[in-house]
């Protein structure tokens, strides 16, 4: 993706941290997910009183789009911080990065990660999950 791509994605991700549902934390996140057909899929965590069944951003974008029958992905942009201000990076969580891997390609999934300085860092999805664990595995197990 080029930066005014990312930079879309990313303002999406940011834009969503306002349905964010933190009452516990305070850290308000929200994502954008592009999928291989250029459709957007949006998220925001959503916390709970037992916070095992809270659900981050990340996850929330990638449920609904595979939901809708949705299973090819480009990039996905994340946004996040305390009280609703991205002051700084916000990566995925490791569950959510392994959500990742099992419908993005680690070659060339790319996470946008944005705060409110308009800095940008982008990652493919190999650099924050190497050695990964994937459906690939599985299917050699035959």
């Amino acid at each position: 993706m080029n930066d005014r791509e990312s930079r879309k994605l990313l303002d999406k991700a940011e834009e969503m941290m306002r349905f964010s549902y933190a009452p516990y934390s305070g850290f308000h996140v929200g994502a954008a997910l592009l999928s291989a057909d250029g459709t957007v899929y949006t998220g925001c965590n959503v916390e709970n009183a037992s916070y095992g069944a809270s659900n981050c951003a990340e996850r929330t974008a990638f449920f609904k789009a595979v939901s809708e029958g949705c299973r090819s992905f480009k990039a996905i942009a994340i946004a996040g911080g305390k009280d609703g201000r991205a002051e700084e990076f916000c990566p995925p969580c490791g569950i959510c990065r392994q959500v990742m891997r099992e419908f993005c390609d680690p070659e060339s999934f790319e996470i946008i990660l944005g705060n409110d300085k308009g800095e940008i860092r982008v990652f493919r999805l190999k650099e924050l999950l190497p050695e990964s664990f994937g459906p690939d595995a599985l299917a050699e197990l035959g």
